[in-house]
């Protein structure tokens, strides 16, 4: 009953969408290219998709072509404004927490920059002195006012954007025809096996445009980081209880991922890109000490460690067991050759002659 009141609204939703699609598409709202490789990653719905693990990834194998790589983002939820440059005191309250990921992993091997306006960001960036040879543009698929060189669409195996639906009745923020200005199209999160049938049967849902390519990935968990010293350990099987800290969109995976390794998963979920406040930690601190399990660890996802390292609260965590769970994306099969040869034929082709 609620879904059909809400019809109306998704109308009006999509209706706004569509004009603002229109005005791009007939040229009265401008978009501009730049003459260095920019490679887009984003999603069609509201969030969870996987673009912070498929950035990272991207990051990884470009390193390797000795480039110098930039990674531009609109900085979600930070307290600045206008363009900023990430460097060695730099906070999440100035960047915002997957720049911050970004940061802590990658460190000065690339630059890292927000800015609301990403063709303001791109022009900063490409007059500094050291500026970059290519630049990723993370969660760019609603900002045309940039058109990236080649675009990556990514799409939850579970929730397909084809079966979704637009805000507020499903998760989508976008219509499911700009699906068609991908380049590439990623099916994100499926599972570990992945059989030939459903990869076809998802292949004909997709139904993708002559000049798209379709991959399919899943998430590889890594050793737990404590989030007091960043030592490493291995998970281990089976704790009494593991208690669950979230702010993230679609926190599914990694709930299936834990349940293996507990025999109680406590799940404290927040919306994404919370800031956890003092009552958050408090709840959590008090719960986890009152459950009678003496077997028992606390843990959160990598971006949402990158708050919690920015919180005044996090003394209050001090001598618990925290720890958060750094992910990797891999492709299946021969989708990781295939997908790197695309990238890297996209970089060499469109590489600025330095």
């Amino acid at each position: 009953m609620l879904k059909w009141l809400l019809f109306p609204i998704s109308i009006l939703f999509g209706l706004g969408i569509r004009l603002r699609h229109l005005l791009f598409d007939l040229g009265v709202l401008p978009e501009k290219s730049f003459d260095i490789p920019t490679i887009g990653i984003g999603n069609l719905c509201m969030g969870g998709a996987g673009k912070t693990p498929q950035t990272e990834f991207l990051v990884k194998l470009l390193l390797k072509e000795s480039l110098h790589i930039a990674i531009l983002s609109r900085g979600y939820g930070r307290k600045t404004k206008g363009f900023f440059l990430a460097g060695d005191n730099t906070t999440s309250d100035e960047i915002g927490d997957e720049p911050m990921q970004y940061l802590k992993k990658f460190g000065k091997r690339i630059q890292i920059a927000v800015d609301e306006s990403r063709v303001d960001g791109m022009k900063n960036l490409i007059k500094m002195d050291n500026s970059p040879d290519l630049v990723l543009l993370d969660d760019v698929m609603q900002h045309r006012y940039i058109k990236p060189g080649l675009m990556i669409l990514l799409t939850d195996y579970r929730e397909l954007y084809v079966d979704d639906h637009l805000f507020p009745i499903g998760h989508l923020r976008d219509v499911k025809s700009s699906a068609k200005r991908a380049d590439i199209i990623i099916v994100t999160k499926t599972d570990k096996i992945l059989s030939p049938i459903i990869r076809r049967t998802i292949y004909k849902k997709l139904n993708p445009q002559s000049h798209q390519q379709i991959y399919f990935s899943y998430v590889k968990y890594g050793k737990l980081v404590s989030l007091h010293n960043f030592e490493k350990t291995e998970i281990e099987k089976k704790y009494s209880a593991i208690f669950l800290l979230t702010g993230i969109a679609n926190p599914y995976p990694l709930k299936d991922h834990l349940r293996y390794y507990c025999r109680d998963l406590i799940a404290m979920e927040y919306a994404d890109h919370h800031v956890f406040n003092k009552r958050d930690i408090q709840i959590l601190v008090k719960t986890f000490k009152d459950h009678y399990s003496r077997k028992k660890i606390i843990i959160t996802t990598e971006k949402d460690a990158m708050r919690l390292l920015n919180s005044p609260y996090l003394r209050l965590l001090k001598g618990l067991p925290v720890y958060f769970l750094p992910i990797e994306v891999k492709f299946h099969g021969k989708d990781q050759t295939l997908f790197n040869q695309q990238i890297l034929h996209y970089v060499r082709e469109n590489k600025r002659n330095r």
